[in-house]
C-alpha cells in the first residue's frame, strides 16, 4: 500500500511548520542558536499538539551534518535528517514508556547512555509518555538525568505532567504545549486539502476542527475517514453523519421551540434530531455552546463571534436570564447523562427542563413556596402520609405579596422620652464595634442641650472600658458641641437593664418573630405542606425576613 496518512506526510519538519505552539519554538530557537541548550527538556500537553514532533526536530536540529541552530536542512536533507525524519536514525533512541514500565528497562537504557553517538553529534534520548514509568524506573533514570555525559540530550513528553515525581521535574526545563485552537486548525486543514487538491466545504472543516478538540493529529485522522466516507470530497452532511454530530441549521428548530415553550415543536424536533442516531453527548455540547454564542451576542453585541442568523434573532427575542438558565440546565444534564436510563432520555429531560424550569419575572420565595403547595395538592396521586387520613384541605388562592415595608424609623425625639432620644441620637455619632455596643447599652437619664447623662448596667461593666468611653464623649461633643456636659455611671443593680436601645430591639425582634411565626402557623399553604408531607414547623428557626426588619410575613 502506497498511501500514507495524512498525519504522516504533513507532520512538521522544521519549527517554521509548527503550528500553535510559538512560545516554544521561540524558546528552543533562541537556546540553539546561541549553543546554551539544557541537557533534558520536558514537553507537556494533550494529545496530538507536537511533543513527539518537537523532539525529533530537535534532534534534526542537534545532528544536522549542513548546519547548526534552529534551521536544519529540509528540502534536500542530508542523511541524519533524512532517517530522523524516517524513523531510523540511530542515535536517535525512541522509547514508549507506556510499554516499558520497568526499572529494568530503564536500568538498561541508563547502561547505554555512557556510550558516546554512534553517527551524529548529540545521542538523543525522546522518551514518549515518560508519567506511565513506575516509581522504581524513575528512581533509575534520576542521576542520570541531573548529570548526563557528555553529548546527550534527553526530550520527556507526557500528557499528564501531574503524575511525574517532583525530583524529575526539577531536573528538567517544562514547556507546556497548547490546545490547538479552531482557526489554527482550521487553517492548516485547508492548507492541506487545498495542496491534495480535495472539495471541501468550509461548513465540512469548522466541524472537523471543533471534534478535533484541540488536537491536530485528530483533526487529520478525522479528515483521512471524513474524505473516504465522502467518496473523495468532504461535505458537510456527511461529516456530521460521520460524526454523529449536528449542525447548526439542524439546531435551530430545537432551539426556537424552547425558546416559544412550544413542547409539542420541541418534541417533534428531538424526533428529528434521533433519526440521525446523533451523539447525545456531543448534542449536549451542542446545545450548550448555542447559548453561549447567544448570550455573547446579547452581552457583547460588538464580538466577532460566528453565529448564524437564527442564532441573532434568538438573542433579540430571549431574556439574557433565560439564557443563562438553559446554558447551566445544559451543563447539568451533560454531566448526569450517564446516569440517565439511555442517552435520549437524558437529552429529552434537559430540553423539557428548559420549559418547566422558566423564571418568573415576578415570583418572590412566598410565591414560589405557595405555588409549590398548589402543585402538590392538586397532584391526583398525591395522598396524605401514612396514619393522616384526614383530607387535605383546598389550596389557598395566591395572595399578592404586599409591598415592602421601609424599615422602622426611631421614636421621634420628645423631652418625656430620653430613651427615644438616645436612640435616635446614636446612628448619628459614627461610632463602631465596642464603643457603638456601649452606646446601645446604656441607658438615658436625660439628654438636652446642657448634658447627656447615661446609665450603664452593673452586669455590662466590662464595656466600660477607657477608650470606648473617650470616643463615646468624643461622638457626643462632635454633635452635640463641647460645652455639652456628659457623664456616664453604673447601675446601682440589674434590674434596671430594662430600657436601653439594645433591649427596645430585643424586644421588638422577639415581637417580630412571634408575629411571624403565628402568620406561618395560621397560613393555608403551610397547613397543606403539613397534611401532604408532614412536615413540621420548626418555630426556633424562624426568622423575620431580612433578618429584622419590621415587615410582617403575609
Amino acid at each position: 500500500m502506497s498511501y500514507q496518512a495524512l498525519a504522516r506526510t504533513y507532520r512538521p519538519r522544521r519549527f517554521e511548520d509548527l503550528i500553535g505552539q510559538d512560545h516554544v519554538v521561540r524558546a528552543l530557537s533562541h537556546a540553539l542558536t546561541s549553543d546554551k541548550l539544557h541537557h533534558a527538556l520536558l514537553f507537556s500537553g494533550t494529545r496530538g499538539v507536537g511533543k513527539t514532533t518537537l523532539g525529533r526536530i530537535l534532534a534534526k536540529c542537534l545532528n544536522c551534518e549542513r548546519s547548526s541552530g534552529a534551521s536544519p536542512c529540509t528540502d534536500d536533507p542530508c542523511q541524519s535528517c533524512a532517517e530522523i525524519d524516517q524513523g531510523r536514525f540511530v542515535d536517535l533512541i525512541e522509547v514508549d514508556a507506556a510499554s516499558r514500565t520497568g526499572v529494568d528497562d530503564t536500568r538498561e537504557l541508563m547502561e547505554n547512555v555512557q556510550y558516546a553517538p554512534t553517527r551524529g553529534r548529540v545521542k538523543v534520548y525522546l522518551i514518549d509518555e515518560v508519567h506511565m514509568l513506575s516509581r522504581h524506573a524513575f528512581n533509575a533514570l534520576l542521576k542520570t538525568l541531573e548529570e548526563p555525559p557528555p553529548r546527550i540530550q534527553f526530550l520527556l513528553a507526557t500528557t499528564d505532567p501531574q503524575k511525574i515525581p517532583v525530583t524529575i521535574l526539577s531536573r528538567c526545563l517544562q514547556f507546556p504545549l497548547k490546545r490547538l485552537t479552531l482557526a489554527d486548525i482550521g487553517g492548516q486543514l485547508e492548507r492541506i486539502l487545498g495542496i491534495e487538491s480535495i472539495d471541501a466545504e468550509s461548513g465540512a472543516i469548522t466541524a472537523i476542527a471543533r471534534a478535533a478538540d484541540g488536537s491536530m493529529r485528530d483533526a487529520l485522522s478525522l479528515t483521512d475517514q471524513a474524505v473516504a466516507f465522502g467518496g473523495g470530497a468532504l461535505r458537510t452532511a456527511d461529516v456530521h453523519e460521520l460524526l454523529g454530530s449536528v449542525g447548526v441549521e439542524r439546531l435551530s428548530g430545537l432551539l426556537d421551540a424552547i425558546a416559544r415553550g412550544d413542547a409539542t415543536a420541541l418534541w417533534q424536533a428531538l424526533e428529528t434530531l434521533d433519526e440521525r442516531a446523533p451523539d447525545y453527548a456531543g448534542l449536549h455540547d451542542a446545545l450548550a455552546e448555542a447559548w453561549h454564542r447567544i448570550a455573547v451576542l446579547q452581552l457583547v453585541p460588538d464580538s466577532r463571534i460566528d453565529a448564524p442568523d437564527d442564532y441573532r434573532t434568538l438573542a433579540d427575542r430571549l431574556d439574557p436570564a433565560d439564557v443563562q438558565l438553559y446554558y447551566d440546565i445544559c451543563l447539568a444534564g451533560r454531566r448526569d447523562l450517564d446516569w440517565a436510563p439511555d442517552p435520549r432520555t437524558g437529552l429529552e429531560m434537559t430540553c423539557l427542563r428548559m420549559l418547566a424550569f422558566r423564571p418568573a419575572d415576578a415570583a418572590g420565595p412566598d410565591q414560589a413556596i405557595s405555588g409549590a403547595a398548589q402543585a402538590s395538592s392538586t397532584t391526583p396521586a398525591s395522598r396524605p402520609p401514612s396514619g393522616n387520613s384526614s383530607p387535605a384541605p383546598p389550596p389557598a388562592e395566591k395572595a399578592e405579596s404586599p409591598e415592602p415595608m421601609p424599615a422602622e424609623n426611631p421614636p421621634p425625639a420628645t423631652e418625656a422620652d430620653p430613651v427615644s432620644n438616645w436612640e435616635g441620637l446614636i446612628p448619628r455619632l459614627g461610632l463602631r464595634g465596642m464603643t457603638a455596643e456601649l452606646a446601645r447599652n446604656c441607658m438615658c437619664r436625660q439628654l438636652d442641650g446642657e448634658a447627656v447623662v447615661l446609665s450603664l448596667p452593673s452586669a455590662l461593666q466590662h464595656m466600660r472600658t477607657d477608650r470606648a468611653v473617650r470616643q463615646l464623649r468624643e461622638g457626643i461633643r462632635r454633635e452635640l458641641g463641647d460645652s455639652v456636659r456628659f457623664e456616664l455611671s453604673l447601675g446601682e443593680g440589674d434590674d434596671n437593664v430594662g430600657d436601653s436601645p439594645a433591649r427596645r430591639d430585643e424586644v421588638r425582634q422577639t415581637e417580630r418573630r412571634s408575629e411571624a411565626a403565628r402568620a406561618l402557623a395560621e397560613d393555608p399553604n403551610v397547613h397543606a405542606l403539613q397534611n401532604l408531607l408532614g412536615a413540621q414547623l420548626k418555630e426556633d428557626s424562624i426568622e423575620p425576613r431580612n433578618g429584622g426588619g419590621d415587615e410582617q410575613i403575609p
